[in-house]
């Protein structure tokens, strides 16, 4: 890591001026601008004084920026067929994530698989045809048709099946990822 560029891009983000963040840490800004500049190095307890000044913490200077990527496409997913279902998965290992977002595909009859209980939330969205959401205490379930949707508290077991004449798409998202 180039320490000195990394002290220069952590001061220009706060807005301190060399005189500014040298003033802060007791050193001179000749000494502050030979160090952005590499020209010399410091202590490790200068370091940390440099660091503290900035607002930071050595774990957090010392963390590398990595390109988070954001976008995805059909190269990127994951289909799992099942006998009831077929479920993609499009976000590669959303699971590390705070969502987990898949598309389901309901064959006429098709089910889901049973969610249980679980801290979190769910959305969905239907993109074709129609489902009901099944609770075990329901026999006649919730009907959502294409273009509505729908959002459901973890808290209880459900199930999302299509019991109509046509395939279902649905676009599911769940936090925390239980798919």
């Amino acid at each position: 890591m180039d320490i000195g560029l990394r002290i220069k891009e952590c001061r220009n983000k706060t807005g301190l001026t060399l005189e500014e963040l040298a003033s802060r840490c007791e050193l001179t800004k000749g000494f502050l601008s030979q160090l952005e500049r590499n020209i010399t190095s410091c202590s490790v307890t200068t370091l940390e004084d440099i660091v503290e000044a900035l607002g930071m913490t050595m774990a957090d200077f010392f963390k590398e920026d990595t390109d988070v990527r954001v976008v995805f496409g059909k190269e990127d997913f994951f289909v799992d067929e099942r006998e009831d279902h077929t479920i993609t998965w499009i976000v590669p290992n959303a699971q590390k994530n705070e969502m987990e977002p898949i598309m389901l595909d309901l064959p006429v009859g098709g089910k889901s698989q049973e969610v249980y209980p679980h801290e979190g939330e769910e959305f969905g969205y239907v993109l074709r045809g129609r489902i009901r959401i099944m609770f075990p205490d329901s026999k006649k379930g919730i009907t959502v048709k294409k273009g509505q949707t729908f959002y459901i508290k973890g808290d209880k077991q459900h199930q999302l099946v299509n019991d109509s004449q046509s395939d279902a798409g649905v676009l599911w998202i769940c936090t925390p990822p239980t798919f």
